[in-house]
């Protein structure tokens, strides 16, 4: 059994805001959410990343009654609300059967590091000796597909797939095969991430790729990423079903491509990115000159920029200089495994609306990053395919290819 698989609905809470149009018109209009860091107090070891893309306002009573938000890290709380958002946008009737054969699975790259700071620091600063009982159940990674399934009754697989910041990417693809070879008649996949502690900051800052102000992907003067949080998820479905109950279809999810650099933890290669964009094109049976957008995995590190440029040119050739690339991370900054799905709705709604999102904050060229990043304002077109990259610490690498319906 292989059957073409539609996206039918869609919901996310980023640094961009708490749904979707919120995120939309903020991708539209190239507004950057990095702002100074706020809740977390790294006085005591002297924290030096002063910027992030946080989700600000967030307020978990509204969406978890009678205590249950004290059961739920903030990571599988945006999971979950996600997840809400595209089950109701998609217009689904969620009857016995169909919850039965639907599927969840999620990307997360570090679970719920608020719970297990927590423990810390009872344990350690507190002194209690102890910590709260449900520590484990809030930090383990595969907490957001778990709740998910609880909150909507969806008795399906379900299970989380952590490959760092490829996680949401390889979670989306693992979904797409799961229901095109009739493994589920549905799928809720995206991810989820919220990891703003002091000892996660502090590990991030020991690797010296954050920039000290703003993420400028692909600019001559970018300085490093910008960690960012959040959480998007999107509903699955056979095209024929789809069509069968008269749904909304954003885009056609046609490839998956997926491969390892095998060569170093976290100095990235040309090859590994170029054989994943090639294998998710062969799958989707697409030309390369169908692409007409590229959302890249565009991190603003000096280091993954011009690989990724001329992992697209080593694919493309004289066609790379015809496709509009951008990263949106310069406005929803760098969510680790949520960034994939952050990023395939970014693509999913470029489809839809015919409005290329851009790469913000960018000022100056570089020669080693030579294609057309979509500078600063986003650019009115009408695009055919596309692909969104994701590129994993580790060497694994993630593109899925997208159709427009």
């Amino acid at each position: 059994m292989s059957r073409r698989i539609v996206i039918t609905g869609v919901g996310i809470i980023s640094a961009l805001g708490h749904n979707l149009a919120e995120n939309w018109d903020a991708l539209c209009r190239g507004r950057s959410a990095i702002q100074p860091l706020e809740g977390v107090d790294g006085s005591r070891v002297n924290l030096k990343i002063q910027n992030a893309a946080q989700v600000r306002g967030f307020d978990p009573l509204k969406h978890f009654e009678g205590g249950k938000d004290a059961q739920l890290d903030r990571f599988a709380q945006f999971s979950v609300v996600a997840a809400r958002q595209a089950v109701h946008d998609s217009g689904i009737e969620l009857t016995p059967e169909l919850r039965d054969l639907t599927a969840i699975i999620c990307g997360s790259a570090v679970g719920g590091q608020s719970a297990i700071e927590a423990g810390f620091e009872d344990l350690w600063v507190n002194g209690r000796g102890r910590v709260h009982p449900l520590t484990i159940p809030k930090t383990m990674a595969n907490a957001g597909a778990s709740h998910i399934a609880m909150d909507l009754g969806l008795s399906g697989p379900a299970f989380t797939i952590s490959t760092a910041c490829s996680s949401a990417n390889h979670a989306i693809g693992t979904a797409f095969r799961m229901v095109r070879d009739g493994e589920a008649e549905m799928a809720v996949t995206g991810g989820a991430e919220a990891f703003f502690t002091v000892g996660m900051l502090k590990a991030w800052e020991a690797m010296r790729v954050i920039s000290p102000d703003t993420c400028r992907p692909f600019s001559k003067d970018r300085k490093g990423m910008i960690l960012g949080e959040g959480g998007a998820m999107m509903i699955l479905e056979p095209l024929e079903a789809a069509k069968a109950r008269g749904a909304r279809i954003y885009a056609e999810v046609c490839g998956f491509g997926m491969t390892a650099d095998a060569y170093h933890l976290t100095q990235p290669t040309v090859e590994g990115p170029a054989r994943a964009m090639r294998a998710a094109l062969r799958e989707a049976g697409l030309a390369p000159e169908e692409i007409g957008y590229i959302n890249a995995h565009g991190t603003g590190t000096p280091g993954n920029d011009p690989v990724e440029s001329r992992a697209i040119r080593a694919v493309f050739g004289p066609h790379a200089d015809k496709i509009g690339v951008s990263s949106t991370k310069s406005m929803h900054g760098h969510a680790l495994g949520a960034a994939g799905a952050l990023e395939a709705i970014a693509t999913l709604l470029a489809f839809s609306k015919g409005i290329l999102p851009p790469t913000a904050n960018f000022t100056e060229r570089d020669p080693e990053c030579d294609l057309d990043y979509i500078p600063n304002q986003s650019r009115q077109a009408k695009v055919g395919a596309a692909l969104s990259n994701s590129f994993a610490f580790g060497g694994l690498n993630a593109v899925i290819a997208f159709r427009s319906p």
